[in-house]
């Protein structure tokens, strides 16, 4: 057998990808050697290697509150989440089955989502410290809901459609009253779009900055306000800052193997429907 032509357009696909994942992991690589470099070679430029040490990291648990920031981060990611699967599930569950506001419902829902994010600060902070005055990660929580709903519903409406739909009237048919049918033959189909949508809206959460840095207070600081109070009048701490970042993202990191195939899965369904 003869080898196999390479066609030029395959080549030039390769080096698209290759380009593009050069791009996205060479600003990793770059944070994961600072993290293990001493602070006077963090900032040489070219860069150097110097001596590899794990001091960066003893010093983020030493001489700042990580431990507080993480777990700050960790209470109001998963409260969010908690609170906003539940509810963007009946939602979605509601304008796809019975049609609930109609379109434009669901336009408004989307258009939510373009609104920046500063648009909403002062009514949140007013509303938290005036109306409903909170302290501590609840007006968090209640903040990062506010904007993690709309997108989780929207995301889950095409759950909720076609396949599901079909079989949920089959059951109905046989007998199963609505509860039975949501529960027993939706909720299964639709589970892998759920965990997508519960799993992106943690992530939403974990990384979110303005309102955790507008509604928090020294006891409640989250992880990315946490992380931006390493600059200080002196400069950026680069090394230590490098190694808290890494640190923030093995959550992501741990999490996105065992949901990848739910991630995956859950969007292309959601997709095709």
């Amino acid at each position: 057998m003869g080898k196999m032509a390479i066609r030029p357009g395959t080549i030039v696909k390769h080096a698209i990808l290759v380009t593009f994942s050069a791009a996205i992991m060479l600003p990793l690589l770059w944070v994961f050697r600072v993290s293990l470099t001493d602070k006077l070679t963090a900032y040489k430029i070219p860069p150097e290697i110097g001596r590899l040490s794990l001091e960066n990291y003893t010093e983020v648990f030493t001489n700042y509150d990580f431990t507080r920031w993480f777990s700050n981060s960790l209470i109001v990611a998963l409260g969010a989440t908690v609170i906003s699967l539940p509810a963007a599930t009946m939602m979605a569950y509601a304008a796809a089955r019975y049609r609930t506001g109609g379109s434009p419902l669901l336009v408004s829902v989307l258009a939510s989502q373009m609104l920046p994010p500063i648009v909403l600060v002062l009514p949140l902070f007013m509303l938290f410290t005036n109306a409903l005055p909170v302290e501590g990660h609840v007006g968090i929580i209640f903040a990062h809901v506010a904007i993690n709903l709309p997108f989780m519903a929207w995301m889950l409406v095409s759950f909720f459609e076609g396949e599901s739909r079909s079989l949920e009237e089959a059951a109905r048919v046989d007998g199963a009253r609505r509860w039975q049918a949501f529960t027993r033959i939706t909720l299964p189909i639709a589970a892998p779009g759920i965990l997508a949508a519960g799993l992106l809206g943690f992530v939403l959460s974990w990384n979110e900055f303005l309102y955790a840095l507008i509604l928090s207070d020294i006891s409640s600081q989250t992880l990315p306000v946490g992380l931006a109070s390493l600059e200080t009048h002196a400069g950026v701490n680069i090394a230590p800052l490098a190694a808290a970042t890494l640190l923030a993202l093995a959550p992501v990191l741990v999490l996105l193997p065992f949901l990848h195939k739910y991630l995956i899965k859950g969007l292309s369904l959601g997709a095709l429907k």
